[in-house]
């Protein structure tokens, strides 16, 4: 059994869905904070261009999730859960896609137990 480093609940998998329906090819970023936040951002794959130094997570739903660097540390020992929550007050707040949709993506981690680094060590070798 692979261990990931980033996983997706349901409800953000039917999100996702829904989003490349009407757009396309979608990527997700997770910036390391200020004017960018710290949430998790969709973007159409075609009008975003990754910052070189980030860090590819993994794909949910397809789509590929990049991370800054600094929250890389920060998460290297910790698997991201994406998942969406109902978001109306947010409508126009954000250039990710799903909030013109009423949804927000957002990140939970849990920690890697010893026995699942041991594992994911061995995977990425």
């Amino acid at each position: 059994m692979s261990i990931h480093r980033l996983i997706a609940t349901p409800e953000a998998l039917k999100v996702i869905e829904m989003l490349k329906n009407e757009y396309g090819e979608l990527v997700f970023n997770q910036s390391g904070g200020c004017c960018d936040s710290t949430a998790p951002m969709c973007y159409e794959k075609k009008d975003f261009h990754v910052p070189s130094r980030n860090v590819k997570m993994g794909e949910v739903g397809g789509c590929e999730f990049f991370i800054d660097p600094e929250q890389f540390e920060y998460f290297r020992y910790s698997q991201i859960i994406l998942d969406v929550k109902e978001e109306k007050a947010a409508f126009g707040n954000s250039f990710s896609l799903e909030i013109d949709e009423g949804y927000q993506f957002i990140t939970r981690s849990r920690i890697f137990s010893d026995e699942e680094n041991k594992q994911l060590s061995e995977q990425e070798k």
